[in-house]
């Protein structure tokens, strides 16, 4: 059967609405840059920066919000398209809506995603409601999600340590948690950068652990490696395993002297409900240590540490050059302090003890360990209120290439860099101009992520 044109579908097949000529990835990260180098330039596309009236901006209604993957047909189609998912930003949307704000009205952020890109880079995005559509194959949409320009993976009211909360989704929470597995397994060469969102950063925390636990099991499991003769060095990798096993199942997560999880076995070790809900703008400060106490090991922290120094993590480096940064926060559920340490400490880990047999692993069942992140970097908190903090408001996650050792990045924030401060979605309000969205924090931090991202 003849599959359907993107005509038939009411998709446009040339990419860019706004200027004269198609848009390319080459002319997106150019205009991301002429966005981000001062707040004062006009927009490249004057007279076309009024997209979205107040009503009238909604996926599926058409340009530029057409492009919706419905179904099986949809998807199908995509997979026989490259010319159109290689030339946009793929969201990912868990969830109808990523939460209800102070006026009552459901919060639909996607559309905001949609919105920026268009008016800063004229970047089309490719909608994938997976909460309608499901999940069939995790691993050939991560595969088609990560051939184009960025994948943003969005927000939205479930809990990652509740499954029930995921109740009336066509994509249950181990369906999203294999999506993200396979994505963060996705980030190489030429592949395109991820940025999770709120729900999407806690989907990214769980999955860490997830990987670990996967990595630790498959690797004790295994009884010889190819090209290890002597066993020596399958030997020192299951020792780690044995030892990153031990700390997982030891950590406790403490919030506010209360032991809420202990071990990486606990439905809540990687995510659980903030000792307060955060709503509203909030001023995005520097990670510092909250969790010093006896039940962090030292080494944890002292490997963090120096990743910290080690690498550029973007948002950190932002928070020390520019002005004070405020941010768009909506969330009742955190990224646990302890959980995030320790996986950065367990990647970092692995990935030191991998570096001289990963050629025997090259040719072995955990040749997938290669894929592993080499490190999670902790980058910025938020306070709650006078006595609570969201500790991690915000990762990098690093890829270190095997044999060149360059760094590629993909990120995580709990808060909403979406979003005005208003904390409305474009359609419930209309689209903010290009100076407005030049001059607000949170966009140009969103921006700067993805044209840092797209460099790698």
């Amino acid at each position: 059967m003849k599959p359907p044109s993107p005509e038939q579908l009411g998709w446009r097949s040339k990419p860019g609405i706004l200027g004269q000529h198609a848009s390319t990835p080459q002319s997106v990260h150019a205009l991301i840059g002429y966005f981000l180098k001062d707040r004062e330039s006009p927009t490249p596309f004057p007279g076309r920066d009024a997209l979205a009236r107040e009503g009238l901006f909604d996926w599926g209604l058409g340009p530029p919000l057409e492009k919706v993957i419905e179904g099986a047909e949809h998807m199908r189609f995509l997979l026989q398209s490259p010319e159109l998912y290689r030339q946009s930003v793929a969201i990912v949307e868990p969830w109808p809506d990523v939460g209800t704000n102070a006026r009552g009205e459901p919060v639909r952020a996607s559309k905001n995603i949609a919105y920026v890109l268009q008016q800063v880079a004229d970047a089309d995005a490719i909608l994938h409601p997976v909460w309608r559509s499901g999940i069939e194959r995790p691993d050939r949409l991560a595969s088609v999600l990560s051939a184009g320009l960025a994948t943003i993976v969005q927000g939205g009211n479930p809990s990652v340590h509740d499954e029930r909360s995921f109740d009336g989704s066509r994509a249950t929470l181990d369906d999203l948690l294999s999506l993200v597995d396979q994505l963060l397994l996705r980030r190489s060469a030429g592949s395109a950068p991820t940025i999770f969102i709120c729900l999407g950063h806690q989907l990214a925390a769980a999955s860490h652990v997830r990987l670990l636990r996967r990595a630790v099991e498959e690797t004790l499991a295994l009884d010889r490696l190819p090209m290890d003769r002597t066993g020596r060095a399958l030997g020192a990798l299951r020792q780690l395993c044995e030892r990153i096993a031990g700390i997982g199942n030891a950590l406790p997560i403490v919030k506010a002297g209360e032991v809420v999880a202990r071990g990486w076995q606990d439905r809540r070790f990687a995510v659980a409900r903030n000792e307060g809900v955060e709503v509203g703008t909030r001023r995005l400060l520097p990670y510092a240590p909250g969790a010093r106490g006896s039940h962090v090991p030292p080494e944890l922290h002292a490997t963090h540490e120096l990743v910290a120094d080690e690498l550029d993590g973007v948002i950190d480096v932002l928070m020390a050059h520019e002005r004070e940064l405020t941010v768009a926060m909506f969330h009742g559920d955190e990224v646990n302090e302890e959980a995030a340490l320790f996986a950065n400490w367990a990647y970092k880990s692995l990935h030191d003890a991998i570096v001289p047999m990963r050629h025997a692993l090259a040719v072995s069942p955990l040749a997938w360990l290669l894929a592993l992140p080499y490190a999670v970097e902790l980058l910025g908190r938020t306070q709650v209120d006078e006595s609570n903090w969201t500790e991690v408001s915000a990762t990098a996650i690093y890829y270190r290439d095997w044999e060149t050792r360059r760094i590629r990045r993909s990120f995580t924030c709990q808060f909403h860099p979406e979003l005005m401060a208003d904390i409305r979605d474009i359609g419930g309000r209309s689209g903010p101009r290009y100076q407005e969205l030049k001059n607000n924090d949170g966009i140009r931090l969103f921006m700067r992520l993805l044209y840092h991202g797209m460099q790698e």
